[in-house]
């Protein structure tokens, strides 16, 4: 909006991203960004010569970097974090250390990050927070109501389990055994036929979203689980749960608790959660609630259906989210009082 005379351009480096943005409105164009080489780097800066760059979180790709850096073209990290572990500072990582020079500036999640980035001569950066908790603080008004959600839903109490890979529906299932009136919405991270088959050899009375016109309303009301075979609904299906869980946790590591935790409701989520900020801050606050297994699954599951507990617990969840946003006015406010012209 500050900016309306100039294009914008939003790049992608995996399917998952790309895939539910590439229609946004909010760009002018969006694609995959080239594999990171030196050729790639300089035939893409060519083509469209940026007045400046953003990237976010964890991307650094040295050649982009270096031929922005090269060009004086000024590049900016959002929502950085790092951490002692992180391969920049490591004895062996003097090759990755070198990619956070050519940054213009970093804007990071927490203090610890702009006092590990001085230990290492890093000094241009500030604390800003994390720019998602922006996104996502305005989705519960925003929503789409889905009707054939509605339809299932009902007037049951309802768990939506996101981004689930087998482990999680291994302990989903084992969970809902012991709960029949609850209903399950599942939006496995995966989507391919595999993937569903085994869904479906757990649940085989599950339905499909996708054949959810050719079901009989009695049928609808009647099922337990509903899984969601697209991709790009989830913000709006955590608005019909009382519950959430979040997969990854008992793999490489839990995806998007934000999504749900704007809607005030509690998140759980896999013990792979340590190198998340906003999930280690959801536990310390009381809404996140780590497992390590079915079986803790079921105990703290069986605290949650305390509806006292439940509601102070998704209070605790909406109202950090509502404290973490304004990343992206600490960010504008830099851009413009340093004079970055785009």
């Amino acid at each position: 909006n500050n900016y309306l005379d100039h294009k914008i351009i939003v790049t992608f480096y995996s399917p998952s991203g790309y895939e539910i943005r590439k229609n946004t409105a909010l760009a002018d164009y969006v694609f995959y960004l080239p594999y990171d080489t030196a050729q790639h780097a300089r035939l893409f800066l060519d083509l469209i010569n940026p007045s400046f760059a953003v990237f976010t979180k964890y991307e650094y790709w040295y050649y982009f970097f270096e031929g922005l850096h090269k060009r004086g073209i000024p590049l900016f990290l959002i929502s950085a974090i790092f951490r002692p572990d992180q391969i920049f500072f490591q004895a062996y990582g003097t090759f990755f250390l070198k990619i956070l020079s050519f940054v213009t500036y970093f804007f990071v999640q927490n203090e610890e990050s702009v006092r590990l980035l001085k230990e290492y001569g890093i000094r241009n950066a500030g604390l800003a927070g994390d720019t998602r908790f922006d996104r996502v603080v305005d989705i519960p008004k925003n929503r789409k109501m889905i009707s054939e959600i509605s339809q299932f839903v009902g007037e049951s109490p309802t768990l939506v389990a996101g981004s689930t890979w087998p482990e999680d529906e291994q302990a989903l299932q084992e969970l809902l055994q012991g709960y029949s009136d609850y209903k399950l919405i599942l939006a496995p991270h995966e989507i391919n036929e595999s993937h569903l088959a085994s869904i479906f050899n757990l649940w085989p009375k599950a339905l499909r979203f996708s054949e959810m016109a050719s079901y009989d309303a009695a049928l609808v009301a009647d099922s337990k689980v509903l899984v969601i075979d697209n991709i790009g609904m989830l913000s709006s299906l955590y608005g019909y749960g009382q519950l959430a869980y979040i997969g990854g946790g008992f793999g490489v590591g839990i995806h998007n608790t934000l999504e749900a935790a704007t809607y005030g409701i509690p998140v759980l989520f896999g013990p792979n959660f340590k190198k998340f900020q906003e999930a280690k801050e959801l536990v310390q606050n009381g809404s996140g609630f780590a497992i390590g297994s079915a079986k803790e699954l079921k105990k703290v599951f069986a605290v949650l259906q305390d509806q006292a507990v439940r509601q102070e617990a998704g209070k605790l969840a909406r109202a950090y989210v509502l404290q973490k946003a304004g990343a992206t006015a600490i960010i504008m406010k830099y851009l413009k009082s340093n004079s970055v012209k785009i």
